[in-house]
């Protein structure tokens, strides 16, 4: 038995500027609660009865992928100084209830 075992099933970067598209990238609003749907199909794992799920919400994946300033720039590249990020995650909602 695997107990605590903790297998990582997606691992993507989801820029919150572009939520509404790529075509017209635009900040989030502080404050304020924006919905983000993430599709797991891709990756075709199943949560069976007794399964936890973990959602890590973070800033940036350093050195993954490029630093986040942490605010709206026009080129991620350039940028020359950041700022501190706070996050909160307000609601989880499944589509799926029969876990």
């Amino acid at each position: 038995m695997l107990n605590g075992y903790e297998l990582m099933v997606a691992d993507d970067v989801l820029r919150s500027r572009y939520g509404n598209g790529l075509e017209k990238p635009e900040p989030i609003t502080p404050n304020q609660v924006t919905e983000y749907k993430i599709d797991l199909h891709p990756n075709d794992h199943a949560f069976l009865k007794g399964h936890r799920i973990m959602v890590q919400v973070q800033s940036t994946w350093f050195p993954v992928y490029d630093r986040n300033p942490q605010k709206v720039v026009d080129n991620i590249y350039k940028a020359t100084d950041a700022r501190r990020a706070r996050h909160r995650v307000c609601c989880c909602r499944w589509l799926s209830t029969d876990l």
